[in-house]
């Protein structure tokens, strides 16, 4: 139980703390903005030095595309399309349960405007009790929970392949309606790069085969996130204020903690900083490759994102080159995505109905091990029952 009185006194000095944070944070703003006019006068020197620099650079940098002034309006959407959206939640394995497994639920959404058709609104259980599944990320040193993460990402994109094409095969929907495929959060998988070969030789595949599809059917994928960290355009402006000719990391600041090396004034600033006053509602920033090392594997898929003003915030979007490089679908995949944060007041709404279905709540957990004591009694299963631990943990006697 939380005692509300001593967390008030712990909580006094954080008012004076943030106050001297937003001044902090007043000033960084102010130089960064100092240094894009700069970077927009010398983008294509600073382009060459990053590319030319890039395996002596040590923090990543995306790379703008456009002219870094960019702003352009995104069009208005056309009345009939189709969403479709996936998310996912999980149960994790607990040793003083039932039974030790653990159970992955992704949810499934397809909303049809203009279309008088009824949207897809499920979800799609699957639970894990083998040894094979239980125990495999084990030889990898990887525990069972954070495995559990990284197999619902795979799915969560191979739903979302099956119902994109799923429609495109339906007959009532017509080959000129306009799809698009959306997820919560980056296409950039990080924790990638951080995997031994073999084990992520059984996640980014099929996340790939699944993009595969998406691309010959037709269907763009965005990646939306929504109070994005993402610092990869700030470190584009970090070129600009190298107090060397040549940003030669490994060089000049080889024992420096990045944080504390002389380009990194802006930390802890945040990209979406640099558009907020910039951006009118509707508008999206200049397009960016990401230039982040997993992106080597991704193929014809590596990342490219931009910043757009949906009017409530600043969210990053992200997409697939196959998307970016084509201005017509990009620009209708940016109105679509407007259209849904509208309807959603704030934030896609379909991915927000998806996470809905997903979402597994306190009583659908309570159902899920009742019905897994059921099969295991009619099993022929005795002693079935939770730890002694669980059993005082769950009531008091005080």
């Amino acid at each position: 139980m939380l005692d509300l009185t001593k967390l008030a006194k712990a909580m006094q000095g954080i008012s004076q703390h943030l106050s001297l944070e937003a001044a902090a944070s007043r000033q960084r703003v102010e130089l960064a903005q100092e240094l894009f006019a700069d970077a927009c006068t010398q983008q294509a020197e600073l382009v060459n030095k990053q590319q030319k620099w890039r395996d002596r650079i040590l923090f990543s940098i995306a790379t703008p595309v456009e002219p870094l002034d960019t702003a352009v309006d995104i069009p208005i959407p056309p009345a009939v399309h189709t969403v479709i959206a996936t998310d996912g939640s999980q149960i994790a394995p607990n040793q003083h349960e039932i039974a030790y497994c653990y159970l992955l639920n992704i949810g499934r959404v397809v909303l049809h405007y203009g279309q008088n058709r009824q949207p897809l609104l499920d979800s799609l259980p699957e639970v894990f009790y083998r040894a094979e599944d239980l125990y495999i990320s084990r030889q990898w040193g990887i525990r069972t929970e954070e495995w559990m993460g990284y197999c619902r990402t795979a799915s969560e994109a191979t739903i979302l392949a099956e119902l994109a094409l799923t429609g495109m095969r339906d007959r009532e929907l017509s080959s000129s309606v306009p799809l698009l495929a959306m997820v919560d959060g980056s296409l950039i998988y990080w924790f990638l790069e951080q995997l031994p070969l073999e084990a992520r030789e059984r996640i980014l595949p099929p996340i790939l085969d699944a993009w595969d599809q998406l691309k010959e059917a037709g269907i763009p994928i965005m990646g939306y996130l929504s109070a994005s960290r993402s610092g990869e355009a700030i470190n584009f402006l970090r070129l600009q204020a190298c107090p060397h000719e040549n940003p030669d990391c490994v060089t000049y600041c080889p024992n420096l903690v990045v944080e504390k090396a002389p380009c990194q004034m802006l930390d802890p600033l945040r990209d979406i900083a640099l558009w907020t006053f910039s951006l009118k509602p509707g508008q999206r920033s200049t397009l960016w490759r990401s230039s982040h090392r997993i992106l080597d594997l991704y193929g014809c898929h590596t990342v490219y994102f931009c910043y757009v003003h949906v009017g409530t915030e600043i969210a990053r979007v992200e997409v697939p080159a196959w998307v970016a490089e084509n201005p017509a679908l990009l620009a209708q995949s940016l109105s679509l995505m407007l259209a849904q944060v509208q309807k959603g007041y704030g934030y896609p709404v379909a991915l927000a109905e998806a996470h809905n279905q997903a979402v597994v709540r306190g009583g659908d957990r309570a159902r899920f091990f009742a019905l897994l004591e059921q099969q295991m009694i009619k099993a022929g299963l005795r002693n079935v029952g939770i730890s002694y631990k669980e059993a005082r943990k769950r009531g008091s006697i005080a």
